[in-house]
C-alpha cells in the first residue's frame, strides 16, 4: 500500500511542478489568451486521461497476462517439475523479502514474465519452451530475474513513467492543436480535434522511446538481482546465452512484451524494451557498468 500511495503522491507532484513552471513563465496566461483554452482544466484533464489508463492496466495486469498467454496457475503441483518450480519461486521470494507470487506455466517459446500491482501478490510465469530448453540452474536464474522485477517494484515504476508520459502527450498535443487551429476569434477551430489526435499519435510514438529506455535500464538491475539471489552471475549469464539463440522466437503478446525476459533488437532498438543480450552478459561479467 505504501508504494501505491507513493506512486499517487509522486504523480500529483509532477502535475504540481508543471503548473508552477508554466505559471512562473507566464505560459498559463499565454495559452489561455491565445487559444481560449482553460489551462487548469486542460492540465487536470490530461492528468486524468494520462494516469487512469495506466493505473487500470496495472490493477488488471495479472488477469490480462493470464488471458493473453493462456497461462495455467499452479494451485496444486501435478508432478515433480511443477513442485520444483513452485518451491524454487518460494525460495527466491523469501530471499527477496516479498510475498509468495502466483506461479504459472504457459505454452510458448522460451520466455518468462512477472506482473502484478502489488509486490506481495504478484504473478511469475514461465513458458513450456523455457522449461524444456534450459537446465534447472538456468531456469532458476530466469526466475530470480523475474522475482527481482517484483522486488524492485518495476511494475509500479513503469506505470508511473507511462502515466507521466501520457499526461505530457495529452496536454501538449491539445495545446499545440489549439494554437494551430485557432480562428480569427482566437479560439480553437473545427480542425482542433483531428490535429490533436494526430499530434497525440506522433507524440505517443516519440514518448514510447523514453518508456523503452527506462524499461531497458531496469533489465540490468533485474539481472543483477538474479545474480545476487543465486550467489553468482554465471547461471544468469548461461541463461541469457541460451535465450540469445532463440531470441527471434521468444516473443510475448504485445500487451505484456515489456514484462518478459527477452525482446527483439536491431533497427528498432530505440523502441526495444530489453537491451541486447550481449550487453546484459557484459554487464554481469563486469565488462561494463550499468
Amino acid at each position: 500500500m505504501k508504494r501505491i500511495v507513493l506512486f499517487l503522491v509522486t504523480n500529483l507532484a509532477v502535475v504540481a511542478v508543471i503548473s508552477v513552471v508554466l505559471k512562473v513563465l507566464g505560459l498559463d496566461r499565454a495559452v489561455f489568451d491565445a487559444t481560449g483554452v482553460n489551462y487548469g482544466a486542460l492540465l487536470a484533464f490530461s492528468f486524468v486521461v494520462g494516469f487512469t489508463g495506466a493505473i487500470i492496466s496495472l490493477l488488471m495486469s495479472k488477469s490480462m497476462a493470464k488471458m493473453s498467454t493462456g497461462a495455467h496457475v499452479i494451485e496444486q503441483p501435478r508432478d515433480q517439475a511443477e513442485a520444483w518450480l513452485v518451491d524454487t519461486v518460494k525460495r527466491l521470494a523469501d530471499r527477496a523479502g516479498i510475498g509468495m507470487p502466483e506461479v504459472a506455466i504457459y505454452d510458448g517459446p522460451p520466455n518468462a514474465f512477472a506482473t502484478g500491482a502489488f509486490k506481495n501478490s504478484a504473478l511469475v510465469a514461465v513458458s513450456t519452451g523455457l522449461l524444456q530448453s534450459m537446465n534447472k540452474e538456468e531456469v532458476e536464474a530466469v526466475l530470480g530475474h523475474e522475482i527481482a522485477h517484483v522486488a524492485n517494484g518495476d511494475m509500479v515504476t513503469m506505470t508511473l513513467i507511462q502515466g507521466v508520459v501520457n499526461t505530457f502527450v495529452v496536454f501538449f498535443s491539445r495545446v499545440i492543436a489549439s494554437l494551430v487551429s485557432r480562428g480569427n476569434d482566437g479560439r480553437p477551430g473545427p480542425a482542433f480535434f483531428a490535429i490533436s489526435m494526430v499530434l497525440q499519435i506522433v507524440f505517443g510514438i516519440l514518448a514510447s522511446i523514453i518508456v523503452a529506455w527506462f524499461s531497458r535500464h531496469r533489465e540490468f538491475r533485474a539481472d543483477r538481482g538474479a545474480a545476487t539471489y543465486l550467489g553468482s552471475p554465471t547461471p544468469m549469464v548461461n541463461a541469457l546465452r541460451r535465450l540469445g539463440a532463440v531470441a527471434e522466437e521468444a516473443s510475448l503478446p504485445a500487451g505484456i512484451k515489456t514484462l518478459g525476459i527477452t525482446d527483439k533488437s536491431g533497427i528498432m532498438a530505440l523502441f526495444s524494451t530489453h537491451p541486447p543480450i550481449e550487453q546484459r552478459i557484459a554487464a554481469l561479467q563486469g565488462a561494463r557498468g550499468e
